[in-house]
This record gives C-alpha cells, sequence and structure tokens, in this order.
C-alpha cells in the first residue's frame, strides 16, 4: 500500500463548500443559505502542524443538539452514512452492530472534545505513522489533539470523496476512528472503534478492537 496523501489530494475549502451545498441539496437537510454565508475562513496550516502531520483543512458540520449546546455526534454520523448510501447508489456495506440511532451501540468516547453545531473547521493528520499501533495507544498520546468521529465519514462521504478510489486502490490507509466507541452487542462494553475502508468498490463501516493493531488502518487525528 502506497500512503499517498498530499498536495494533489487537497480539495480547495472553495469545492468543499460546493460539495457541502450539493449534499444539502440532495438531502434536504435544510442547512440555511446564511449557514453556508457564515462559513469562517479555514485555519492556515502552520509550519508545526505540517511537522506534526497535519496535512488537510476540512470542512465538517455538526447536526443536531445533544442537550447542551453542542452537536449530536451519533445523529451527524447517521447522517453522513445516509449520504454516502445515497451518492454510491448503495455499494456500501455496514457492519450491523454499528446502529447510529442509540447511544447504547455508539458513543463519543470518554474525554472527547464536544463538537460544534454547524460548520466548523479541522485541521486534519492522516494518522500515517500510527498504523503499527492500537486504537488506545493513539488515544493515550493525544495531548491536545484528538482523533476522527463523524468528521471521518464526512470527509469519505462528502468532502473528500475520491479518496475512496485511492484506498479501494491501496494508495491510502483506511482509517480508524478514535473518538467513538461501539459496544457491539450493547451492554455497555465499549471495547471496539469504528472503520472506514473501501475494497472492491464497496465503502466499508466496520469496527475494530481498540487494543488489535490493524495494518492496513491509519488513526487519523484532528486539532481543532
Amino acid at each position: 500500500m502506497k500512503d499517498r496523501i498530499g498536495n494533489q489530494m487537497t480539495v480547495p475549502v472553495g469545492g468543499q463548500i460546493r460539495a457541502w451545498r450539493r449534499a444539502n441539496r440532495r438531502m434536504r437537510w435544510k442547512i440555511p443559505a446564511a449557514a453556508f454565508e457564515a462559513i469562517a475562513p479555514p485555519p492556515e496550516l502552520s509550519d508545526g502542524d505540517r511537522r506534526d502531520g497535519y496535512t488537510e483543512r476540512v470542512l465538517c458540520h455538526g447536526f443536531g443538539d445533544d442537550g447542551r449546546g453542542h452537536a449530536d455526534p451519533i445523529a451527524s454520523a447517521g447522517r453522513s452514512w445516509d449520504y454516502a448510501r445515497k451518492t454510491r447508489r448503495k455499494k456500501t456495506w455496514r457492519c450491523e452492530y454499528i446502529e447510529f440511532d442509540t447511544t447504547e451501540h455508539v458513543r463519543l468516547r470518554p474525554g472527547a472534545p464536544a463538537r460544534p453545531r454547524g460548520f466548523y473547521f479541522v485541521r486534519f493528520n492522516p494518522g500515517i505513522k500510527y498504523r503499527r499501533s492500537t486504537v488506545r495507544q493513539v488515544r493515550c498520546a493525544l495531548g491536545g489533539d484528538t482523533g476522527c468521529a463523524f468528521e471521518g465519514l464526512q470527509l469519505l462521504a462528502v468532502t473528500h470523496s475520491h479518496w475512496l478510489e485511492e484506498m479501494n486502490r491501496r494508495h491510502m490507509p483506511f482509517m480508524a476512528l478514535a473518538d467513538f466507541d461501539v459496544a457491539p452487542f450493547g451492554y455497555g462494553d465499549f471495547y471496539d472503534a469504528p472503520q472506514l475502508f473501501c475494497s472492491d468498490g464497496v465503502f466499508g463501516l466496520g469496527i475494530g478492537h481498540v487494543d488489535r493493531v490493524y495494518p492496513l488502518f491509519a488513526v487519523p487525528l484532528l486539532r481543532f
């Protein structure tokens, strides 16, 4: 597998905004025009960001309300996955243990930062250096950064969908979403994390144990 992430894969901010407008129309999410007009300029990638492995500035959107004024991460993930299913004409696969309609099965991991409602930018680190690390090891080394939650789904479904073909060709690593926990059987045993991949043209949403190494999967990081 080639680790192909660089300038040739970058989507300009204008292109990301257009992708969100397109998704909003197709899914009838009713994100108001004023929200698009109010999108602030993205943060620049500093020399320090680049040294730390950050390569992209990604536009995300937090849907819903968690009851404390932040986005609902589960609803945000569910809407993103619905869009992936629609745009890929059902060339998708989802593990039966991932249910985006209940926190009994999926949650934001304890200690993960709450996500803003509406549009926001994150700096994205593809996490290639963590391909020989477990999700738990990455979580313990986060410092001031964090892992992906629904942002990873939005990146591959909305703003950077061409990355799926690169994954399909094995030119890019797959992704583990370190800021989500999955309890496969819904009994409070949150020992898995979601995994995103593309194989044989199918966009897959699976799970992997947080204490197991999966060499084909990177563990991307975010910097707010």
